[in-house]
This record gives C-alpha cells, structure tokens and sequence, in this order.
C-alpha cells in the first residue's frame, strides 16, 4: 500500500456531510444552465436500472437535483449528439462522452478475460458487427434476436455477441429505446479525437479516483473504490498521486481523502428537499450512507414481499441536508399512492409531504394518497400537510 502524507485537514462529520452534498449537487443553487448534461458531468456516472415506478433511476437522478425537468429533456440530454455513452461503471451507467479514454482499462480487462458466462457461436460476433457497419444503429432484435427462448438469462448468439462487443469497446450503446439498448459502432458513434485506448491502466486509475473524489466531495478508500467500482489495490496504487488530499473525519475511523477544490470554500447554500432514486449515487455505497447520514438505505425490490420493511422502491426523502424518511411510491390514474411512508419524527412531515406533491406533479399527477404511515401517530400532520399543500 502507497504510503501517504499525515492529514493536514480534520473536518467534523457534519463538514464531511455538507461536502458530500455539494458534491453530490444537493446544497447551493442547481446550474440550471448546464441542465441535465451538467448533472452528468457533475456526477461523473448516472446509474441504469430497469425499475421504473414514478420514473427511471436515470430520470430520478436528474428530478431530484434540478427539479420538475421534461422527461424528453432528460433523454435528449443525454443521447442526443453523442454526449454520453453507457458503460460498466458503478453498474450499467450513463457516462460523459469524455470520459471514453479512461474506461479503455476495463475494456482491456474484458478482452483479456479468459471465460464467459454465455457461449458464443462462431461466427456471431463478426456477423453482428459486419451488420451494424451495414445498417447500425441497431437493436439486438433488429440484429436478430435478442434471446433464445422466453427465459430472461436465455441469450441468443447475436445478444451475446453484441454484448462482449459492447464490452470490448468495438460496439456502442448510442440510446434506449423502449429501454432496449441501441448499438452502433464505436468507431460511428464516438468523436475522432477520444476513441482511443491509448491511456494505460495507471493514468486511467488516477482519472477515475479523482473524478470519484470530486463526486464524493470527501470519502475513505472503500467510498473512493465503489464509486467507479474499482479494486481496493487500485486505488491504493494511484491515490497518492491522484491529486486528492488525505484529511481525518471525526467519527469515521478510518483514513479519508478529499477534493481540494472542495476544501477551499465552505459549502453553503439552499438544501434541496426532493425524494430520491435507491440508485441515486448519494445513497450508493450503505455504509457510507449509514457513516454520513445515519440512515440505512436498502433496496428492497429484490427482496421477497414478506420480508420487505420498506417497501418495494422505497426512496429516501432528502430535506434540510438530512435523510429524513422513505416512501414507497405508486401510481393510480393521476393519483401519486404513498403505499408505505416513514417519517423521522413529527417535525420531518412537512417536508415529506413537500416532496411527495413535488414529485406529484412532475409526473403529472394531481393528487396524493398516503395508504400507511410506519408510526400511525404520524399519519395526522402528514396528511394535514398534504391536504394544506395540494388546496
């Protein structure tokens, strides 16, 4: 492990959890003017997910740090005109565009990876490829089909093969649509000047550290890996001269580092106050999210009905700088359902309510009903402010 200078910044753990939420767009004014492709770029990574229950993770994203933005805005923002590209980051993330070069060290990973989970039939991958230089942008349905039978693991060869080209960095995913992802070349869809691999493994490492600093505002080595989901030993190599400063968290136990830029100017500034996504990249990483916040964040969607506590997608309820409850949110015609809330304490309702009526209205919902608050003696100022807010 790289030996390291001592600490020269000790931060109280409510200065690390301002930092984070600067970092993370949640305190100070938003930049409306760079929009959604600002939050991108601010965040470095924008996780992907299936899930769509109010809206996509990747819509939420965006919602919760900007506000009521359009979804077609959202989409536009980050497909249109080859501003991002999705990759392995965190998970499947949307990723700026210039950040191409420095994922060239995973894609020399996949190439090098020695066996697959899927077999791929002769001759796949070089038909599939032959076809998007052909007729790209492309579909794995419009390449052929996308599985083999009904099953979901059940990938057919052309899946599997625009896949691992995907992975090795020769395929593209330019768009979803009808959230099928849309392939293309690279080499099409990727500006001249970043398709390259010429970055080694060292200067990517370094890159992406800093850039997962700078989103962290300040974070331990376990935080710093995860963001990007690098090895422990990866970090440890480049962080050192990764331009981040080591500093100590009172109350954090271990060593952390931060953005100097960060530690130059104090965060202040408006809190947002918003429902957030499980896959929001404030609340990614469990123990961090516990160590700053005190809260412990969980998806249960995965989990079986009966031994959910939460809820199926229960979102975290940001005010005041604050995790202060979770809603477990539906729909039913133009009405938002609260199917199950938590709320931390009575003086945490107003804010709750404020963001479900937000949220009401970004997907165009015209009420709100709360089906079970977690402590029934809270339900009464709730709803009270609910019925105050929606009049």
């Amino acid at each position: 492990m790289t030996t390291l200078p001592p600490p020269a910044t000790e931060l109280s753990a409510d200065e690390a959890r301002r930092l984070a939420l600067r970092a993370q767009g949640f305190l100070g004014a938003p930049d409306r003017r760079a929009g959604v492709r600002g939050v991108l770029r601010h965040l470095g990574a924008v996780q992907l997910d299936t899930i769509s229950v109010l809206a996509r993770s990747h819509e939420l994203i965006p919602y919760a740090r900007l506000g009521a933005v359009g979804r077609r805005t959202v989409e536009d923002a980050y497909w249109k005109d080859t501003h991002a590209f999705e990759y392995w980051s965190h998970a499947a993330c949307i990723l700026p565009i210039e950040e191409w070069p420095h994922f060239a060290f995973r894609r020399r990973a996949y190439r090098d990876r020695p066996h697959w989970n899927h077999h791929l039939p002769d001759g796949d991958y070089d038909r599939v490829v032959k076809q998007l230089r052909a007729e790209g942008p492309l579909t794995a349905t419009d390449l052929g089909g996308a599985k083999r039978t009904s099953e979901w693991w059940d990938w057919s060869g052309t899946k599997v093969a625009v896949e691992r080209a995907l992975m090795y960095g020769e395929v593209v995913c330019v768009e979803r649509r009808g959230w099928k992802r849309v392939y293309d070349l690279a080499e099409r869809a990727v500006p001249a000047a970043l398709l390259h691999d010429d970055l080694d493994d060292t200067e990517c490492l370094r890159r992406l550290v800093r850039l997962a600093g700078q989103s962290l505002g300040v974070g331990t080595r376990a935080d710093i890996a995860d963001y990007h989901r690098l090895k422990a030993e990866q970090v440890d190599a480049v962080i050192a001269d990764s331009g981040l400063v080591p500093v100590t968290v009172q109350g954090w136990g271990r060593p952390a580092w931060a953005d100097p830029a960060a530690l130059a100017t104090p965060p202040r500034g408006r809190h947002r106050t918003t429902l957030l996504s499980p896959f929001d990249s404030l609340v990614w990483e469990r123990a961090r999210t516990e160590r700053i916040f005190g809260f412990t964040h969980r998806l249960e969607a995965y989990v079986p009905r009966q031994k959910r506590v939460h809820g199926y997608f229960a979102m975290p309820v940001l005010a005041g700088g604050r995790l202060v409850g979770r809603v477990d949110p539906g729909r039913d015609g133009r009405t938002l359902v609260a199917r199950q809330v938590t709320v931390d304490g009575p003086k945490a309702a107003p804010a709750v309510a404020q963001a479900l009526v937000e949220a009401a209205s970004w997907v165009d919902c015209t009420d709100v009903r709360v089906e079970r608050v977690d402590a029934p003696d809270l339900r009464e100022p709730l709803t009270a402010e609910l019925a105050r807010l929606l009049a």
